[in-house]
């Protein structure tokens, strides 16, 4: 069995191509799903591993609902939602431009797996147009600055589960809820989003990937009460 990744530099914007594809030899879903991402030829390293340690951290959180990712780019961490629980029988990723080899990827993550097929909806659209309800499970992987915010306005508003990992903080325009005296700015900021979610009732938890795959490491997880 293969370790995940060895000897690579996993925070690498390198495309991951079929070069590659010895590095991942093993039996582990990781593994195959490395292989598919390898034969797609379209995806950067890093990005492969921080839709992999989001996904396994959400499903030990939460289980179930229409997954809706929100600036999806490629859509993998759809993907692996459903790989990792099946009792979601579908995702919407949504981005205003979906990259036009994503349909490559799609189509080796649907052959790898034909239950994946037609379960994941790939769409084109600003994301504060995308109904959602309480049932949805929310995730979001490195939306830039705002985007974060834009994110949990709308899993709030639907009172719906929400996983996001924050990137891109914009110190001149986001809120630091005058911390930055004691903690340094980005922090500061995801901090205030961890505590806007506890004020909205939300049960909140705060978690990492590994920092060897990027600095903008922090998991802000929310669940709201079920009454």
């Amino acid at each position: 069995m293969s370790n995940p990744g060895k000897e690579l530099d996993r925070s690498s914007r390198n495309r991951l191509t079929e070069r590659l594809l010895p590095q991942f030899s093993g039996d582990t879903l990781f593994d195959r799903l490395a292989r598919c991402v390898c034969r797609a030829g379209c995806l950067p390293r890093k990005e492969l591993y921080e839709a992999w340690e989001v996904a396994r951290r959400v499903r030990r959180r939460f289980r179930g609902g229409r997954v809706v990712d929100l600036a999806c780019g490629h859509g993998l961490l759809a993907y692996i939602l459903l790989l990792l629980d099946d009792s979601s029988s579908i995702a919407l990723a949504v981005d205003r431009y979906i990259p036009d080899q994503t349909a490559k990827l799609k189509a080796c993550l649907e052959e790898s797996w034909p239950r994946l097929a037609g379960r994941v909806k790939l769409v084109e659209n600003d994301i504060a147009l995308i109904e959602l309800s309480s049932n949805d499970l929310v995730v979001s992987v490195h939306a830039c600055g705002g985007l974060t915010d834009l994110v949990l306005d709308r899993a709030i508003a639907a009172r719906a589960r929400i996983a996001v990992l924050p990137c891109c903080h914009d110190l001149d325009v986001g809120v630091s809820g005058g911390l930055q005296g004691w903690l340094a700015g980005p922090l500061a900021q995801d901090v205030v989003r961890a505590t806007r979610l506890r004020e909205q009732g939300y049960q909140v938890f705060t978690q990492q990937i590994p920092c060897d795959i990027t600095p903008k490491n922090r998991l802000l997880l929310g669940e709201p009460p079920r009454i």
